[in-house]
């Protein structure tokens, strides 16, 4: 199908019957936009301003603010394409369960979700949203183990993704800012709209990690912690709509981006519920363990064998730190058997309950 001829001056229509027609038909540039913007969002939120604040100066784009621009490239990055192929908690999810990427969309709905109401600058909140994991290497947050000992500062996904990972894009100081410094460890981001989507993180991770584990057979609804589901409930949609109204109210009350006690203890206890029968349980450790032992044999093995590696500037070892944190799993699995005949009893595998 080639699609439609229609009037008016025989235009191209995707339907036979398609009579959808804008009264005022206009097409407002970012320019005017941003005049705009200042009344549209609340006082402290986060203005984009031209081309943005970027490394290398680019011209405004003619229809998109910068963090849109931002938001669109990490949509279409390589980087984040590849967190489908990456851990979040189980190695090699079953149908349903959760990737890098659909934890990156969740985060980013439910940063929204506190965003909008608030008056914040939703683009950056997105773009921040669907960056902040780009820096993670295969196999979870083992990776970050296995691959710390190379790099004189150590690897930390946040400010890999950052620095490393999403460079290329040449994106804006407030999202660079917000991905780099997401993780709680970390320093607070400089704009209210980081802050959220750090709260974001914690909040989508808990609950749909939980989600996850109670379908793997790992834990039950009835083991949590009672405060949870006296105070959030025991469903996800539940959980997710207490702690995002929460923050809401709170920050609409205070101007502070924070939760009101009652619900911040609940889901510290959430967070300490899922790190003792989920990310620490025996079966995830031995998992972390094979995870870290496989990637720092292709770690060394690269090194060795830099001629391996696409030509990029930097030391060997540096190269293949970055060559083999942007692997999926399975594409790092499948080199550790290729390259090193990696015993497959060695090897992560699926769900261990």
């Amino acid at each position: 199908m080639e699609g439609y001829t229609g009037s008016p001056d025989d235009l191209t229509l995707a339907h036979r019957d398609s009579s959808a027609r804008l009264e005022r038909a206009s097409a407002a540039t970012w320019a005017q936009r941003e005049a705009d913007q200042a009344a549209l969002l609340a006082p402290g939120a986060t203005l984009a301003l031209g081309a943005g604040d970027r490394l290398r100066p680019e011209e405004p784009d003619e229809y998109r603010s910068c963090f849109e621009r931002d938001r669109d490239r990490i949509l279409h990055s390589n980087a984040f394409r590849r967190l489908a192929g990456k851990t979040q908690v189980f190695v090699f999810p079953e149908d349903h369960m959760r990737t890098r990427l659909t934890h990156a969309l969740e985060v980013a709905q439910v940063a929204v979700g506190i965003a909008r109401p608030l008056g914040l600058n939703v683009a950056l909140v997105e773009a921040i949203a669907l960056g902040h994991d780009c820096g993670h290497g295969p196999g979870g947050h083992a990776s970050e183990e296995a691959l710390d000992p190379y790099l004189v500062d150590g690897f930390d996904h946040a400010t890999w993704g950052a620095d490393v990972s999403l460079a290329p894009l040449n994106l804006c100081a407030e999202t660079l800012d917000g991905i780099r410094n997401h993780s709680w460890s970390r320093p607070a981001p400089t704009t209210p709209e980081g802050e959220v989507v750090s709260w974001a993180d914690r909040i989508a991770y808990v609950c749909h990690d939980f989600e996850d584990a109670v379908s793997a057979g790992v834990v039950e609804v009835d083991d949590l912690p009672t405060i949870v589901g006296e105070r959030c409930g025991t469903r996800r949609g539940q959980q997710l709509g207490a702690f995002i109204n929460a923050m809401i109210a709170t920050v609409a009350a205070t101007g502070v981006i924070g939760m009101d006690a009652g619900h911040a203890e609940a889901l510290a206890a959430f967070r300490a519920f899922d790190y003792e029968r989920i990310y620490l349980r025996a079966a995830s450790r031995d998992q972390a363990g094979r995870v870290i032992d496989m990637l720092r044999a292709l770690v060394e093995h690269y090194a060795a064998h830099p001629e391996l590696i696409d030509e990029q500037p930097g030391e060997p070892l540096e190269r293949a730190v970055a060559y083999v944190a942007g692997m999926t799993d399975r594409f790092a699995c499948r080199s550790a058997v290729t390259l090193l005949a990696w015993p497959e009893d060695r090897l992560p595998t699926g769900i261990d309950r």
